[in-house]
């Protein structure tokens, strides 16, 4: 199970915590490789880590996009993830049903940005007692997660992490407001930053998203040295081939180099 969230960037060597994986389940095989890889980094850099893997997406422009090969099966592989390598895992919910589905088999319910102001998603995944990581929506100020924070915690729950993912530029960009992180952190609890998702380029003409994964190390590294309590990235063994979200996705072998880049930066603050 995860670590008491007061822990999780307060380890011996106090760095930032990594929540890190494929944007989408794809099958057992490859979220499998790609954790083992992780945790290997993770563990001989010191970095708590959190795998994470959507088992269905549900936000999608197009109607043949990809959304994933079955909740139960996606949802049991991420909980084999979690058993074989003794960390825990992150999904997203999107409604308040699936919030009781997933909750045996994740340890932290990710509220998705679009969705982050809906009442009963944010009560029900609250009652789960698990984790809950709200990623702060495109359209609202870093202030205005406060009272997202106050419905989990109000319900009971006080297990609330806040994920900073940018916010929306125009039609199809995005920009990241690196003054958010400390207004959020003020709010009492650890806040991520989203590094790949912060550079998505959104409502392309041909219905998928685009990125811009060239300034992903920029983007981490401005993080890690404002003070992001955690890092969230998606990563993909080749992102050219990944079901969903290739376009802003870290090439997996590239993790760790940038990784050590960002523990200088936290050990130089």
């Amino acid at each position: 199970m995860i670590p008491e969230i007061e822990k999780l960037n307060h380890t011996a060597t106090g760095n930032f915590f990594l929540m890190a994986g494929p944007c989408a389940i794809e099958g057992e095989k490859m979220s499998m490789e790609i954790a083992e890889k992780i945790v290997t980094i993770a563990d001989r850099l010191k970095i708590p880590y959190i795998f994470k893997g959507s088992y269905r997406k549900a936000n999608r422009s197009r109607l043949d996009s990809f959304t994933g090969i079955g909740d139960e099966k996606a949802l049991k592989i991420l909980q084999k993830v979690g058993e074989t390598f003794h960390i825990p895992t992150v999904t997203d919910i999107h409604s308040a049903a699936e919030a009781m589905m997933a909750a045996p088999f994740v340890d932290v319910l990710q509220i998705p940005a679009f969705l982050c102001r809906q009442t009963d998603l944010l009560v029900a995944a609250a009652h789960t007692g698990r984790y809950v990581n709200i990623k702060k929506g495109q359209f609202l100020s870093a202030a205005a997660m406060q009272f997202a924070v106050t419905k989990v915690q109000d319900s009971g729950n006080p297990r609330v992490i806040l994920t900073e993912r940018g916010t929306s530029f125009g039609y199809q960009d995005l920009i990241v407001d690196y003054r958010g992180i400390p207004e959020m952190q003020s709010m009492g609890v650890p806040v991520v930053l989203d590094i790949t998702h912060s550079l998505q380029q959104p409502n392309q003409p041909g219905g998928v998203t685009g990125g811009k994964p060239a300034l992903i190390e920029t983007i981490a590294k401005a993080g890690i040295a404002v003070g992001a309590d955690g890092i969230f990235i998606e990563t993909h063994p080749n992102p050219a081939e990944a079901k969903s979200d290739g376009a802003n996705m870290l090439r997996l072998d590239l993790l760790e180099p940038l990784l050590m880049k960002l523990l200088k930066i936290k050990t130089a603050i």
